[in-house]
């Protein structure tokens, strides 16, 4: 019998826990898998649903998918779909005969079985900032990724409980040899995170690595490994209509192999889309679905998820715009699509800004709650992104994880919301007109967990804040991740099994590690 590992107390956030950073003391939700209780908004009426999803098909059958990958080709040619060099065509018939293959959930357990995650219905999962090229902090500004940033991110991704994946590498390590990078940056994740990981779909090489590492992380034998999902994907079509070689590649071998496949077109409207958000939502479903099709093709049943990454460009600079009017939209009309296919739903936390400012937090709410309200189950970046995806900040992360925290409370505050003793008849009689609430029983005994207990937020009045050194929100979040690098301590793991992992990284950089191009 395998020795299951367990966490440390600072490792994993539980509740209770306390850093102090200054005058700020965190002290975080415990860990949970939040259910979003709320219906989901929907802009499209019923016949509107129809006429996206008629689009799609239309897409599909009349002008088709370029499947840049000749084993996805031939087998979607077995399939009975027209194919003409790379174009695939394929029918309405035989679209929603594999979709309905999917699983309408589906669970994912790492290496820690009490970090297992549930995907689908009305859960909702968030995930750290993932694959910027760049990092920003208050004390180094704006640089290039590194190995040393990138583990930084990984004991943040640990530590807050309310971040519930770790996803692709939160900043990207260029000291690192593309080769050997994803061997050197698994390894860590997999050491200083017992949480659900991530696979990128960039060559053969690097998605057998990285499952062979979760497999040997976990202490798995292979039909073990396969016998439930353990890890994911996610990959992006190449807008608009192709699909390209690696990404197809490393999504069927997931697939083979009983592992998760999040498959996320990235239509832009007015560049890679139509300019119309319907438009561009019919585009990014066709897009979503021929992967979708080829995927249930192969492997009956393995579990996916449609992704949404629509929104639009400044008409001005063609620079892409994020947490705008037209996302929101787009998200939920997504939302409305997926549903109606019965499968998971991934969304993202995003911006356009530059720096952890007023921006980057309206736009980044903005996306988050338009995730919240399309029911979406999976939030992709939902900590650190900046500059639409081409920086990592930590002060970004810690002020985004003050959101996540808040949407997990909103979803609490519902559940008891018309108890005799919420509805508070008593006490309204007792305090009467003109009285106050602050002294009474009923106040006594709620209020210390009758609201929500921000750690970055300072609700302090102005001269109150001003005594205390003016301390803008930016900062406040600066010494909170400082502090929590200082104290952290990795969850363990068994001793075995991260020897065994150190070899097989070895072994691997001996080879070579993953073909590059340079």
């Amino acid at each position: 019998m395998t020795e299951e590992p367990t966490r440390r107390k600072r490792a994993g956030g539980r509740a209770g826990m306390k850093v102090r950073a200054g005058s700020a003391v965190i002290d975080q939700m415990p860990w949970r898998i939040p259910v979003n209780p709320d219906r989901p908004i929907e802009p499209l009426d019923a016949e509107g649903v129809q006429k996206v999803h008629k689009t799609a098909m239309r897409i599909l059958r009349d002008i088709g998918i370029e499947f840049l990958n000749p084993e996805a080709v031939e087998h979607l040619r077995r399939a009975g779909c027209t194919v003409n060099g790379t174009n695939v065509r394929m029918d309405e018939d035989f679209v929603m005969e594999m979709v309905a293959r999917a699983p309408e959930t589906f669970t994912i357990t790492p290496r820690n079985p009490e970090r297992e995650l549930i995907m689908g219905g009305k859960h909702m999962l968030f995930v750290n900032v993932s694959s910027p090229p760049n990092a920003w902090d208050l004390e180094r500004g704006k640089r290039s990724g590194d190995f040393e940033t990138f583990k930084e991110f990984m004991k943040l991704t640990q530590y807050f409980n309310c971040i519930h994946i770790a996803g692709g590498y939160p900043v990207e390590p260029v000291d690192i040899h593309a080769s050997v990078r994803h061997l050197d940056c698994l390894y860590e994740k997999l050491t200083l995170t017992d949480k659900v990981v991530h696979a990128y779909s960039l060559g053969a090489e690097r998605v057998e690595d990285v499952m062979e590492m979760v497999r040997i992380a976990g202490g798995l034998t292979e039909e073990e490994f396969q016998a439930k999902p353990r890890m994911y994907t996610n990959i992006n079509s190449v807008s608009p209509l192709k699909h390209d070689y690696p990404m197809l590649d490393g999504a069927m071998r997931m697939a083979k192999r009983g592992q998760p496949v999040v498959v996320t077109p990235f239509t832009l409207a007015g560049a890679m889309a139509p300019v119309t958000m319907s438009g561009a939502v019919a585009l990014s479903i066709a897009e979503a679905l021929a992967a979708v099709a080829l995927l249930q093709y192969i492997a009956p049943g393995c579990p996916v998820a449609i992704g949404t990454f629509t929104s639009n460009v400044d008409m001005k600079s063609g620079a892409p715009a994020f947490g705008t009017p037209e996302y929101m939209r787009a998200t939920q009309m997504t939302g409305q699509l997926v549903r109606f296919y019965g499968v998971p739903m991934r969304a993202s936390g995003v911006c356009a800004a530059n720096v952890p400012d007023g921006q980057a937090m309206w736009e980044t709410s903005n996306s988050l709650w338009s995730a919240v309200q399309s029911q979406t189950n999976m939030v992709y970046h939902a900590a650190g992104w900046l500059e639409g995806g081409l920086i990592a900040s930590p002060e970004k992360f810690i002020m985004d994880c003050e959101v996540l925290q808040m949407i997990q409370r909103y979803f609490e505050e519902v559940t008891w919301a018309t108890r005799d003793e919420d509805l508070a008849f008593d006490a309204i009689k007792e305090v009467g007109a003109g009285g106050h609430y602050f002294g009474i029983q009923h106040t006594q005994d709620r209020y210390q967990h009758a609201f929500y207990a921000p750690f970055v937020s300072d609700w302090r009045n102005y001269e109150a804040w001003q005594a205390d050194g003016s301390v803008w929100t930016v900062e406040r979040a600066h010494r909170i991740y400082k502090q929590i690098l200082a104290e952290f301590e990795a969850p363990e793991m068994n001793g075995d099994h991260q020897e065994d992992l150190r070899r097989f990284v070895a072994k691997r950089k001996q080879e070579g590690g993953a073909p590059t191009d340079f």
